[in-house]
């Protein structure tokens, strides 16, 4: 089976991240997308993240009523920061009959030379790019890379740090986030403070 991978804090999961993951999956040769729950992205402060099971918690609830998109855990066990050559090591071991690819948006992919050992990932793994506002342009050497696939997914300018910040100064966020979820950030008051 081919996995693709879409990490993320999902500080809160929205209906960005669906419908990305939701389009992976439709419109892609990928067999499943896991939405692999990151408890500490290295390049983000960790004091502004809900807790690692409150948004693994969020994820489920999205992803509760899609076949092929499932949470991940996978990251919580593992030593942080998180890298995720570190991870996708342990995914090659843990299960070795599946094949993992990851699923990022042109703007990280742009960024892919700052990562630890990217080369290993670029050797081993494709690599699934969506499209980005203001990303800039692609970077030469991804161009015409045969790991690289351009999927033409709907371009989504939704971040959760809006929400949060929109959640913070009470404006209504309900369209912008799967129903579940939404009714679980209002009754837990998430994000108000």
């Amino acid at each position: 089976m081919k996995i693709g991978l879409y990490f993320g804090t999902f500080n809160p999961i929205h209906i960005g991240h669906m419908i990305i993951a939701n389009h992976m999956a439709e419109h892609s040769d990928l067999d499943q997308i896991w939405l692999v729950v990151t408890p500490h992205n290295p390049h983000k402060q960790k004091n502004t993240l809900l807790d690692d099971y409150q948004r693994l918690h969020m994820v489920n609830l999205a992803t509760e009523d899609f076949i092929k998109i499932k949470p991940s855990d996978i990251e919580f066990k593992l030593p942080q920061p998180n890298y995720t050559v570190n991870t996708l090591a342990h995914l090659g071991e843990k299960y070795p009959k599946h094949e993992f690819a990851l699923i990022m948006g042109e703007d990280n992919l742009n960024s892919l030379h700052k990562w630890k050992n990217h080369e290993v990932i670029l050797a081993n793994h494709d690599i699934y790019v969506y499209p980005r506002l203001n990303s800039g342009e692609m970077d030469e050497q991804f161009v015409n890379h045969p790991k690289i696939h351009r999927v033409g997914a709907p371009v989504i300018e939704l971040s959760s740090t809006f929400i949060r910040d929109s959640i913070r100064n009470k404006k209504n966020v309900a369209p912008m986030l799967p129903h579940k979820v939404w009714e679980y950030i209002d009754s837990s008051s998430f994000y108000k403070k």
